[in-house]
C-alpha cells in the first residue's frame, strides 16, 4: 500500500474527500545535503550502517556538480582533511552553493587561507566551523528568491529551510489559498519566514515566533530587504508563546502588545515530533488553524486532540520521493 493511500485511510474519519498529492521530481530535488567525512569519502548512515556516497542523484544539480570536485581537493590537502568531521551542502533557486566544513580541531590561519583559495577556485561560499568558531568566505547568509512577488529569503547553515525547492513555492501558494477571511495572524515555529513573508500581504498584521536565534536574524534581514512593515517577531519557544499569552512577561517581548491584534488565524509548522499538549490547548482557542506537518503520524495524533476543529482543506506534498516521508498542508476551522 502506498504511503498516500495509507494516510487517506487513516484520516478518513476526519476528512472523506480525495486528497490531492503534489509530486516532486524523483531526482535533483534536494537542496540541502549533509555528509560525514570518513576515509576520504562522503558517508551517510542508515540504522547505524555506513553508506559511502560517490554520487547522490537526489541532490540538486549544483550540489551534484561540486561534490566530486570538492572531495578531490579536500583529499589532496592534509591541512584541509585533518580532523574534518562533516561536509554540508546547501543550494538555492539561483544555483549557488554554500558548503560548510565542520572540524574537530582548532582552525588556524593556514587552513583558512587554503579554504579561501578553494572557495575562489570553484566560485562557492564556504563556512568553516569548529567549537565556538565560524569563518565564512564571502557571506554566512544564503539568499533565495520566492516566486511570490520575488520576495527575498535568507538562511544560514544552522537554519531550517525547506529542502525541496520544486515544491516550496507550491506550498506557499497553497497555504495562501487555504486562508479565508484573514485579519491578523499568529505564527509559531516561523523559521526564517518562508511562509510569514508572503502571508504578510494578505493579513493586516502578523506576529511570528521562533526559538532559533539564527533564524530570527535571517527573518529580520528579510523584513528589511523586502521592506515589510507589518510583521513583528519574538524569539520564543512554542511553550513560551503559550505562557506569554497567559500573561507572563518576557523582556524580549516588551514592545509587543497582543491586545492590538485581532487574530483570525494561527499557523503552526512544528518539528517531526508534532505539537505539545500545552500548544494544542492554546491553538484550540483560535477559530482557524493552518497546520503544516512533516509527520503524518503526529499530525493524525494532533488533529484528534483538536476536537472542535474540522479539516476544511488538506493537500499532500511529496517532498521526499521514494521515502515514507511527506509534507501535509491543511486548514482547520470551528464550524
Amino acid at each position: 500500500m502506498s504511503k498516500f493511500k495509507e494516510f487517506n485511510q487513516a484520516i478518513h474519519k476526519n476528512y472523506t474527500k480525495d486528497i490531492i498529492v503534489n509530486l516532486s521530481p524523483p531526482i535533483c530535488y534536494r537542496y540541502r545535503c549533509e555528509f560525514r567525512y570518513m576515509n576520504n569519502r562522503y558517508v551517510m548512515f542508515n540504522d547505524n550502517r555506513k553508506i559511502y556516497i560517490k554520487k547522490l542523484n537526489i541532490a540538486a544539480k549544483p550540489i551534484q556538480k561540486i561534490m566530486p570536485l570538492l572531495l578531490k581537493e579536500i583529499n589532496k590537502s592534509n591541512e584541509i582533511k585533518e580532523k574534518l568531521y562533516q561536509i554540508n551542502f546547501r543550494s538555492n533557486s539561483l544555483n549557488q552553493v554554500t558548503v560548510s566544513l565542520i572540524y574537530h580541531k582548532q582552525v588556524n590561519n593556514n587552513l583558512t587561507k587554503n579554504i579561501i583559495k578553494l572557495s575562489d577556485a570553484y566560485d562557492i561560499n564556504i563556512n568553516i566551523r569548529s567549537k565556538k568558531f565560524l569563518y565564512s568566505v564571502n557571506s554566512k547568509y544564503i539568499e533565495d528568491i520566492l516566486i511570490y512577488k520575488n520576495l527575498k529569503t535568507y538562511q544560514t547553515d544552522t537554519c531550517f529551510y525547506q529542502p525541496n525547492i520544486y515544491l516550496l513555492n507550491k506550498m506557499i501558494s497553497k497555504v495562501m489559498s487555504f486562508t479565508k477571511k484573514p485579519k491578523d495572524l499568529l505564527e509559531l515555529y516561523c523559521g526564517v519566514g518562508t511562509f510569514s513573508l508572503p502571508l504578510s500581504f494578505i493579513f493586516n498584521k502578523v506576529l511570528v515566533t521562533e526559538n532559533n536565534r539564527s533564524s530570527i536574524r535571517c527573518l529580520n534581514k528579510a523584513l528589511i530587504n523586502n521592506n515589510i512593515k507589518n510583521i513583528s517577531y519574538g524569539r520564543l519557544s512554542s511553550s513560551e508563546v503559550v505562557k506569554f499569552f497567559e500573561g507572563k512577561n518576557f523582556y524580549r517581548m516588551r514592545d509587543t502588545n497582543i491586545n492590538q491584534y485581532n487574530f483570525s488565524h494561527v499557523l503552526v509548522d512544528p518539528p517531526r515530533s508534532g505539537l505539545t499538549m500545552d500548544v494544542i490547548k492554546f491553538i484550540s482557542k483560535f477559530k482557524n488553524i493552518l497546520y503544516i506537518s512533516c509527520s503524518p503520524e503526529t499530525y493524525l495524533r494532533d488533529i484528534q486532540l483538536l476536537k472542535k476543529h474540522k479539516i476544511t482543506n488538506i493537500e499532500i506534498f511529496d517532498q521526499f520521493p521514494n521515502t515514507k516521508h511527506f509534507e501535509i498542508i491543511s486548514a482547520l476551522s470551528v464550524n
